[in-house]
Formats: C-alpha cells, structure tokens, sequence
C-alpha cells in the first residue's frame, strides 16, 4: 500500500511539472496531411514488410561498399567480401534486413512464406559466412567499417536471437559468436578514446550505436560491457543542456540528434533522474521536432532519409513517454507526435523506389514494436490500479 501511494504521488507530482513543461507545445496539424494508415503490426503487414527484406537481401547490385582497398588483390565483389550481409545495398541495411526478419519470424511463426524466411536465414547465417565476416572486419584499414551504425544493428540482431526459443534461431545465434565479440571488443576499444560523442543525425550517431549496443549487454547479461556503455553516455551526455530542436531536420537526417540522446539516456538514468535531465535538455517548445518531416523525392537516396527520420522520431517518443511516466496532456503530446510521425511513415515504405525500400521497413517494424511496449505498459498501468468500488 505504501509502495502504491508513493507511486502515486509521483505520478501527480510529474503531472503538475509537466503541466507546465509541456503547456506551450503542441502539434501544427494544418501543417501534415492526415494519413489513414493502421498502427498495427499484424500477420499481412508482416508479410509485406518481409517480401521488402527477401527482395533485397540477396540482391548485390547496385551496392555501396564501404570498401578501403589495400592492394589490387582486394577489388572485390560484394559477396565475395560479405558472404552473410553483401545485399540490400549496402552492409548495415542488409543486417537490418536480417534482424527484421527475425523479429517478425518470432512475432508470427505462422506467417505464410515462413518457409522462405528460414531459407533465407539459414543460406546467409552460416557459421562459414560469419567466420568470414569476422575476418573481414580483422583485416588492416577496417577499424573504422560500420562503426557504430552497423555494429548496433548487429548487436540487435544478435539480442532478437538471443532472446528466441527456436532450434533455427538457436543455431544462428551461435553463428553469430566469433562477430558479436569482435563487434563487442571493437565498441570496447573505441569508446574510451572517442573524447566526443558524434551528434550527426545519420550513420555514425554516437547516442544510436550505445543505445543498441546497451539493449544488447543487458539481454545478454554482458554487466562489463552495459557498465562500459552507461559510464560512456554519462561522460558524453549527462551535462548537456538547453537543446536547440529548431535546428532540425537536417536535410539528409534519418536521426533526431536530440531524440536520440534523450532515447539513450532514460536507458541510463532513474525515472526521477530522467526528468530532471529531460526537462533541462529539451527545454523549448520542440514544434519541429513533433511535426513530421517533408520527403521531397523518394526516388533520391539520401532525401529519402526524412522517411526513416520520422520512424525513429516515433520511436524516440514512444520510449521517452514510457519512461517519463507522463500523464495527462504531456502523454497526449508526446504519443500524439509518435502517432503521427509513424503514419505518415507507413503510408510511404512501399514507393516502389529502391532507395528506401531497401531499408525502411525494418526501421519500421522498429517503431511499432516500441509503440507496441507503450501500449503493454499502459495496460499493464490499467490493470494494477485498484478497485475504485
């Protein structure tokens, strides 16, 4: 009982604070087309997004390797260098590929081309290809490939398998060992000698690659590793203040920079720490920040990118309100942008435009299954409160 009164009264206690902290925003809505998309990721769903994944995981052309040549010897194909992940144009968005494929395997194991996602999985997760992967990454010159992007994708990837009761997911998982810990070492090395974090809202956001590779230590039970990583976000992140959100988007950003870092750091910090951080960082009224971003042209690689910005800024919400414990107007706002950011996503994942489909669906099914926890804590709230009888 006292346990239940205490949470109360800190539920009623943020409530008035964020009253006032979140009074003045508020969602230019004559600004976004409204968009009739469902939030729910169901079996049909499922199968769409995957059909985007099977398409483009073992397509090798056209590609973007980010390749460093170290003699004429080493002109080669992308298979050739990346035996498990050399699809879906590049290397980090063919690990995405793999990971959403597993995550909605697990979802929806009666999914109706089950079959051809397992296949799929087992040609490309070998112990072979990863041993080759790993080798790749051991080679001079390749201290720098993917980091952190790519490794926080593989490390999710890794958690999604790691986390399956299933004798395919078992066997992959395993595979998966001799990269999971060069990956892990890589961070490790990295990380103490970095004195800045990465503020960049594309690939190597600093915030990004600690947040995955957090969710993974915790999963795996790495305490070395999260305690490495937490101590890390704190020496970046924990005296920022006085964020400036009407300095985004930036035209090529898949990234909130400021989303992302509050995203990291209720990771990080105590609901009670956690407040007084967020309401000190983000402390203007964020209207761009809660309204989606303009694609101009999904055929253009890189302006496509605002798609996937508007995924992970509902997804950066969803977390954030979850750990925030808002109530009231506060949880109206933050859910309402999460909400409107990802329909305006979804409506646009299949363009028919490589650019982004190559991509866009797993930072999709992202977004959904962390609106998807949202709605489980809220339930959850719901059912513990008492009888008002």
């Amino acid at each position: 009982m006292k346990r239940y009164l205490a949470v109360t009264c800190l539920i009623i206690f943020l409530m008035s604070l964020g009253v006032v902290a979140f009074a003045q925003w508020s969602i230019k809505k004559d600004e976004v087309k409204t968009v009739d998309v469902k939030l729910e990721l169901n079996e049909e769903t499922a199968f769409n997004f995957s059909k985007l994944a099977l398409k483009c995981i073992h397509k090798e052309y056209p590609n973007h390797p980010s390749h460093v040549l170290n003699s004429e010897q080493e002109n080669w194909t992308p298979k050739e260098m990346h035996p498990a992940f050399y699809g879906c144009f590049d290397w980090h968005s063919s690990v995405h590929g793999h990971w959403m494929l597993v995550k909605l395997l697990k979802k929806f194991p009666n999914i109706r081309n089950n079959e051809e996602i397992r296949k799929a999985l087992a040609a490309d997760l070998t112990k072979e290809n990863i041993l080759q992967e790993t080798a790749y990454m051991n080679q001079p010159n390749r201290k720098s490939f993917e980091r952190t992007y790519g490794w926080a994708w593989f490390l999710k990837l890794v958690e999604e398998l790691h986390t399956w009761d299933d004798p395919d997911g078992k066997t992959w998982r395993e595979n998966m060992k001799p990269l999971e810990e060069e990956i892990v070492n890589k961070y490790t090395d990295f990380l103490p000698k970095q004195t800045y974090p990465i503020r960049t809202g594309v690939h190597p956001n600093t915030a990004f690659g600690i947040a995955f590779a957090l969710d993974y230590a915790k999963t795996v039970n790495n305490e070395k590793f999260a305690n490495l990583l937490i101590a890390t976000s704190i020496r970046y992140y924990q005296n920022d203040k006085y964020y400036s959100p009407e300095w985004e988007p930036g035209g090529e950003d898949f990234f909130s920079p400021g989303l992302l870092e509050a995203d990291l750091m209720r990771r990080v910090l105590n609901s009670d720490q956690y407040w007084k951080w967020f309401t000190t960082f983000l402390h203007k009224k964020p209207d761009k920040l809660l309204t989606p971003a303009i694609v101009g042209d999904r055929s253009d690689p890189k302006i496509v990118h605002l798609d996937g910005l508007n995924l992970s800024r509902a997804w950066c919400f969803y977390g954030i309100v979850r750990h925030l414990i808002l109530t009231g107007e506060g949880r109206k706002i933050f859910v309402g942008a999460a909400d409107l950011h990802l329909k305006d996503a979804l409506a646009n994942i299949t363009s028919g435009n490589y650019e982004g489909e190559h991509w866009l669906a797993s930072f999709a099914v992202y977004a959904l299954s962390e609106r998807d926890a949202y709605l489980e804590l809220m339930k959850k709230a719901e059912e513990a409160k008492p009888d008002s009888r």
